[in-house]
């Protein structure tokens, strides 16, 4: 059965210096949470503060309606895998599983049954008589993802588990992970400053700054509705062009480049005589048509060819960079002037304090 994960208020001091800052945060049984953030952002540390490897300083960590600051990290039937693979490298893989079940008392058929499981599960069942010396990244990934499975846990936490491996391998086992919670169908909390990973992998991401809960939501409701211009650069690759523009009187639009680019938009007076960001996805601009309405002339300075897509870096009037992704292979060359047209239903726009302005 899965477990809930409840916050109320958790804060985290080293000395004077308060690095998480009252955070409150539901987690449903089940659920595929993701932290994310910056390097610095206080992730790793909130999840060593559920673990119990972390004292917390404040507030309630509640665990299944049980209050759990002060119970040692041993009863809160939690496992962890950590971005190092820890493992035993005296021991085989076989014994590297079973380990902790011998330290709980496990009889001898029941570590067999519980450890050939999971090897089977994870595909490293042929490797059960090796060392980890002789293991690829991957398989000892594998190893130290299967020796916490093993103790069958309620609570799966994973700090940066894929940040040691290489490009290919990383999306490989992002996958591996996705099938072995919709196996499972545990409480798993993850962390990462990758936020592809996040994007993918989540069912609700948990975006973190400076110690604070930022926003939380599905990865598309982050993606379509940040909250501020920190989530919205933050969330989305490429990151989503952000530009300053003005509100044009009488014009119900704001001036980018030259251009005016019209929607309506809930402002006060006071904010349509403050600075404004335009945030547009790169996958939202389009390069010339007919559809939605001219954002500027840019000048192409770089064409990244993807075969399924392409990224084009180009420069506005202004001087202010763009990126553009198009589907499919582009016949933009560098030095092109190009016309860049946008949707203003998928346009965002920001108050000079960082806040999204609703409704648009």
């Amino acid at each position: 059965m899965s477990t809930s994960v409840e916050l109320h208020g958790i804060v985290k001091r080293f000395g004077a210096h308060e690095v998480i800052r009252g955070v409150d945060l539901s987690i449903e049984p089940g659920a595929f949470t993701v932290f994310v953030g910056p390097s610095g952002c206080g992730k790793s540390t909130l999840l060593r503060m559920i673990a119990g490897l972390e004292p917390i300083s404040d507030g309630d960590l509640i665990i299944d309606g049980e209050r759990m600051n002060d119970v040692a990290p041993s009863r809160r039937s939690i496992a962890m895998v950590f971005q190092s693979y820890a493992l035993y490298p005296h021991l085989t893989v076989y014994r590297n599983l079973a380990f902790g079940l011998e330290m709980a008392g496990y009889k001898r058929p029941e570590i067999d049954l519980r450890v050939q499981r999971v090897a089977s599960a994870l595909r490293i069942d042929s490797l059960l008589k090796r060392r980890p010396k002789a293991l690829s990244g991957g398989q000892r990934q594998r190893v130290a993802i299967g020796r916490a499975i093993v103790r069958d846990p309620k609570i799966f936490l994973l700090d940066e588990p894929l940040s040691n491996l290489d490009a290919e391998l990383r999306v490989q086992m992002r996958v591996e992970i996705s099938k072995l919670h919709q196996e499972l169908g545990n409480t798993m909390i993850y962390v990462t400053h990758d936020q592809v990973e996040a994007m993918t992998m989540a069912s609700k991401i948990v975006v973190l700054r400076d110690g604070n809960v930022v926003q939380v939501g599905t990865p598309l409701e982050l993606y379509n509705r940040p909250r501020d211009i920190f989530v919205a650069g933050f969330i989305g690759s490429p990151r989503m062009n952000l530009v300053p523009v003005r509100f044009t009187p009488g014009a119900d639009g704001f001036r980018f480049a030259g251009e005016t680019v019209r929607f309506e938009s809930p402002l006060s007076e006071v904010e349509r005589e403050a600075p404004l960001s335009l945030g547009v996805r790169p996958e939202h601009i389009m390069i010339g048509g007919e559809a939605g309405q001219p954002l500027c002339q840019a000048r192409v300075h770089l064409v990244e060819h993807l075969g399924g897509a392409t990224v084009i870096y180009a420069t506005a009037p202004d001087g202010n960079n763009l990126t553009i992704a198009t589907p499919g292979q582009s016949d933009v060359h560098q030095g092109d002037l190009v016309p860049l047209r946008v949707h203003p239903a998928l346009c965002h726009l920001f108050r000079e304090n960082g806040t999204a302005l609703p409704g648009i």
